[in-house]
């Protein structure tokens, strides 16, 4: 593994060294750990302000750094996103509803790695509407990390997810993507949820990125509220999200930010 030495695609995306998959693997834990344990508190009445409080302080008591807390002026451990919003809802003291979804994006430092994933939530029942949307959410992320290996490109991953969540009747969202991370929260490449396939940069060994699809029942259209944050589905549309952290092995890809108990997706009791 000694080619693995830290070295910059002409893309500007960074390769990393084997050694750094460790690194990576325990920021991801700890973030997917978290998101584990929050799910008891994902009840009819709670507040998502008070969710992330609690976010906050698993992060604290484990030793680890919020990277969201002071990113751009922001001021939550926590996004989290509900029925139509796509991304970037900001906690507060709505209360959720019976029926209510629910994404919830959380973004560790562990030993100067960045640990980043969401994943969807119910406060109650479960809608058939809701449930199928975040099946196929849910699918779609799992087909995109499928296409992960060397040789083949950024764009068989957006295809992958594309054309599964179009052949469902539902939408990818344009406007927000993946990315690269490591050392740093944010980095190229821009991982897009839609492609052509053999487009964009090759995949190469030692690549970390993120894969985190946003798919509307609706159009695709998002507009960003007056707070500067939070992205809605112009057609009020319900949307789903989930995301992981991978990285580029030699045949394949390593996720980092696995379920320590299996609960990645809603449904799982």
């Amino acid at each position: 593994m000694d080619k693995l030495k830290g070295r910059v695609t002409r893309e500007g995306i960074r390769i990393y060294e084997q050694a750094d998959f460790a690194g990576m693997h325990k920021a991801g834990a700890l973030a997917a750990q978290i998101l584990d344990e929050i799910a008891e508190h994902i009840v009819p009445g709670q507040t998502t302000g008070e969710i992330d409080r609690i976010i906050e302080e698993k992060v604290n008591a484990a030793g680890a750094k919020s990277a969201t807390i002071g990113y751009k002026g922001y001021k939550h451990a926590s996004c989290i996103s509900l029925n139509h919003v796509v991304c970037h809802g900001i906690p507060s003291d709505k209360k959720l509803k019976d029926g209510d979804i629910l994404n919830i994006d959380v973004t560790v430092i562990v030993d100067g790695w960045f640990g980043d994933t969401s994943r969807m939530y119910v406060a109650g029942k479960l809608s058939r509407k809701a449930e199928r949307l975040i099946q196929v959410t849910h699918d779609a992320l799992m087909l995109g990390i499928e296409a992960v290996k060397p040789g083949n490109t950024f764009g068989d991953i957006g295809y992958a997810i594309q054309s599964y969540v179009e052949s469902h009747r539902m939408s990818v969202v344009r406007d927000f993507c993946g990315h690269g991370l490591g050392r740093v929260f944010h980095a190229p490449p821009n991982v897009l949820h839609y492609g052509r396939p053999g487009t964009g940069p090759l995949l190469q060994e030692g690549m970390f990125f993120t894969i985190e699809p946003m798919v509307n029942l609706g159009r695709p259209e998002t507009k960003v509220l007056a707070d500067d944050w939070t992205a809605v589905t112009r057609d009020k549309s319900l949307s789903a999200q989930f995301e992981h952290s991978v990285g580029v092995t030699a045949d394949g890809v390593d996720i980092f930010t696995l379920s320590p108990t299996g609960r990645f997706h809603p449904t799982w009791s």
